[in-house]
């Protein structure tokens, strides 16, 4: 069964890998399409349209309208007047880089908040990752984010994309609600957060004050270095203070996300928000 909305209109169908669309999909995905973001799969696109981001395109699969959720989503795009195609299966595989294809894709606006959104209320908590390069890691940092409760994520330095699709995968949405900015260096991202009002912590595997005896009550930034090599000296340095996670040896570092995850619900704690 096909949505009427979606049958009254004229739809484009792609059934060449060599369409020239197919090329776009593809670009968006790998983040070369600027101002535009590659949304796999229909829980993204749903978390897109209730979080009112612009959908410029989508593309379902053909065969995909037999399933009463992907009509359902048809038609709220129908709705939204976001332009339609239809794909074979070979195209559809084509569109995104993800291994198996999903039945619908779309490319959408990519999110753009100012600096005030990330450091909302009179608390503000956000977490600043330096050279974090795993876009899973990324994106499981914005999902704990929003999860704990802090007001927005900066992907720095050379960190993996937050608007790439691994990273937009996942973080299940979250990047599509929480505010999050990217494609900046750590050292501006720290003066921002100072100009706001922040403290700075820093994140460090050992010699700083414990994540339990920091207050993290106040408005605050939280350095979080990545997988290999951590945060670089020149930013420890600059921190009003360092803070290390207490482990049992033998174990010495945690995973980024887990680390911003361990943050971020201390904080939570520490607000009397559990």
């Amino acid at each position: 069964m096909v949505p009427q909305c979606y049958a009254s209109r004229t739809v484009k169908r792609i059934t060449s890998r060599q369409n020239p669309l197919v090329a776009r999909y593809r670009a968006a995905g790998r983040g070369d399409l600027a101002g535009l973001v590659l949304l796999d799969g229909p829980h993204l696109i749903a978390d897109a349209l209730d979080a009112r981001v612009p959908i410029r395109q989508a593309a379902v699969a053909s065969e995909a309208l037999a399933d009463a959720d992907v009509r359902g989503l048809v038609a709220r795009l129908t709705k939204g007047h976001v332009d339609l195609v239809s794909a074979t299966a070979p195209v559809m595989s084509a569109l995104s880089p993800v291994r198996s294809s999903s039945a619908i894709v779309a490319l959408a606006d990519r999110p753009a908040h100012d600096a005030g959104r990330l450091y909302a209320g009179a608390a503000a908590l956000v977490v600043i990752a330096s050279d974090v390069q795993d876009p899973g890691n990324i994106g499981a940092i914005v999902r704990v984010a929003e999860a704990g409760g802090a007001t927005g994520v900066v992907a720095a330095d050379a960190s993996a994309d937050p608007f790439g699709w691994k990273a937009l995968r996942g973080s299940m949405g979250s990047t599509l609600r929480l505010p999050v900015a990217s494609r900046e260096h750590a050292d501006q991202a720290v003066a921002q957060a100072r100009r706001h009002g922040c403290r700075i912590v820093a994140t460090t595997p050992q010699g700083g004050r414990s994540l339990f005896d920091v207050n993290l009550k106040m408005p605050v930034a939280v350095l979080i270095g990545g997988e290999g090599a951590g945060l670089a000296r020149a930013l420890v340095e600059a921190a009003d203070e360092r803070m290390t996670i207490p482990m049992q040896a033998p174990v010495e570092s945690l995973n980024a996300a887990v680390t911003a995850a361990l943050v971020v619900y201390e904080a939570r704690r520490q607000r009397g928000k559990m």
